[in-house]
């Protein structure tokens, strides 16, 4: 028995041995020394350039065509989008690659802090402003204060309403403005979207301020075209884009990483139409983008009839004697361009701004130089008639200025439908097919799997909002 206990004790201590000699030194022996054990604040700057950018051309033509009748599904033998049909489905991948994003961003906020790299914190916040905001204007109140906290065991985020939400993020990119410091180079690689141009960085967050400021104009209390106005009268504290050569479109090479984002092209096109009010609008024009953005319509016998639509929310029983104008595919092949913020948008801000509270001759000469960046921005001549066609010339209303606007806005996420809400221009045509009482959506319903993993806070937020419905207003569309 002693014998027993003596090899027992024996075989513990080898083991014991044993044991210590394979964990001595464990961690540095599983430590790959080929990756990164931390990130540095450009890490991530160009994944979440490129995946946000090219997801929201996606979200452009699969909801905001639609919706605003530039294209759709065709044939399409009931409901769609352009019928207004709306689905707990329809936002899911916004909510998700949204949150995905934002996540990313607050891991790069963090390591530019911990940097101490004020160009890199200035980005993330711009980021993260231009991520926010298209989040909380798609759904309305969306969890933000304690969003991306999951790390903090704040796996139930409450939603923060859309004004506290709208009044962080102006904080943030005056905050992001002061921060910029031009003489000191980005050095954590080459950015894809303005190659290491701090000043253009600083531009791009202007800019995007101009965008947040312009949305809240019906709130009285914020005092948007003032502000506005401020910052259009003081280029040196606010500088924004001033020509097509510095504005937010990503150029995609199609060399790898910079590829489309559609693999194969043809689902582009496939089972789709150009919408009508969007063709006659640039044929009333003689607008030369019809040829870049469109195919020719063509006769039962193949022949051409130019550039023609077919009405959105058509009936689904409805026929159509002629094969309808599409769009081109190879706007969606590489070498392509993928606009967030283009510099027409700015000139367009600034001719609404100008027409409530400056002059008209201001104004025009905006919508002029907005119609002109919008037109060149795709590789078209401006015809120098343009502006001699009564239905191209500026004529002293808000509506000719968002018509252009419309157009400008083109491929950039879900901005056209943002300020149709806002305005209600263009006017777009009706039809007895559309659901919903053919009124537009002025939201996305809550997804499935928000509702079913943070079902309390969602109910809470629906029900401050007035109801998790597609016609409840968020509070900037609100007086």
């Amino acid at each position: 028995m002693k014998n027993k206990i003596k090899i027992f004790a024996a075989c513990a201590i080898a083991l014991s041995s044993f044991m210590t000699s394979c964990t001595k030194d464990f961690k540095e022996i599983n430590t790959d020394p080929n990756r990164i054990d931390q990130i540095s604040p450009g890490t991530l700057l160009n994944p979440l350039i490129y995946d946000v950018a090219t997801f929201n051309m996606d979200r452009a033509d699969v909801v905001t065509f639609e919706l605003m009748q530039v294209k759709f599904q065709y044939p399409e033998a009931t409901g769609g989008l352009h019928r207004y049909e709306v689905t707990e489905g329809t936002g899911s991948n916004t909510w998700t690659n949204y949150y995905r994003a934002a996540k990313n961003v607050k891991e790069m906020y963090e390591a530019s802090v911990k940097a101490e790299d004020p160009n890199y914190q200035a980005i993330a916040m711009t980021l993260n402003a231009w991520i926010y905001s298209n989040l909380t204007d798609v759904f309305g109140d969306v969890p933000f204060t304690e969003a991306s906290r999951g790390d903090e065991d704040l796996l139930y985020p409450k939603f923060d309403e859309q004004k506290t939400i709208y009044t962080q993020l102006l904080k943030d990119l005056d905050s992001a403005n002061k921060l910029y410091n031009t003489s000191r180079a980005m050095v954590f690689g080459t950015d894809i979207l303005f190659a290491n141009n701090v000043t253009k960085w600083k531009k791009f967050t202007n800019s995007l301020a101009m965008r947040l400021l312009l949305r809240l104009s019906k709130k009285a209390e914020v005092d948007s075209y003032t502000k506005l106005k401020a910052m259009i009268g003081n280029p040196t504290v606010y500088p924004v884009f001033t020509s097509n050569a510095e504005h937010a479109v990503l150029n995609l090479t199609g060399v790898t990483p910079l590829v489309s984002p559609w693999g194969r092209p043809q689902d582009f096109t496939t089972f789709r139409a150009a919408g009508e009010f969007f063709v006659d609008s640039l044929n009333a024009m003689n607008d030369p983008r019809r040829a870049k953005f469109m195919t020719d319509a063509k006769a039962t016998n193949n022949t051409s009839l130019g550039y023609k639509g077919i009405p959105a929310g058509n009936d689904p029983l409805q026929q159509f004697n002629f094969t309808p104008s599409n769009f081109n595919q190879a706007l969606v092949v590489a070498p392509m361009i993928v606009p967030i913020l283009p510099y027409a948008e700015v000139e367009f801000i600034k001719a609404e701004t100008e027409f409530k509270v400056g002059t008209q001759a201001a104004a025009k000469t905006a919508y002029e130089k907005g119609v002109k960046a919008a037109i060149e921005q795709w590789g078209v001549a401006m015809p120098t008639d343009y502006f001699a066609n009564p239905y191209a010339a500026y004529n002293g209303t808000l509506e000719r200025i968002m018509l252009q606007k419309y157009y400008a806005l083109t491929f950039v996420d879900f901005q056209q439908w943002f300020e149709y809400r806002r305005t209600g221009f263009p006017v777009l045509p009706k039809q007895p097919s559309m659901l919903n009482n053919q009124v537009m959506p002025s939201r996305l319903l809550y997804p499935i799997a928000a509702k079913t993993m943070n079902g309390s806070n969602v109910q809470e937020a629906a029900t401050r909002m007035g109801g998790d419905d597609i016609n409840t207003k968020v509070w900037w569309e609100k007086p």
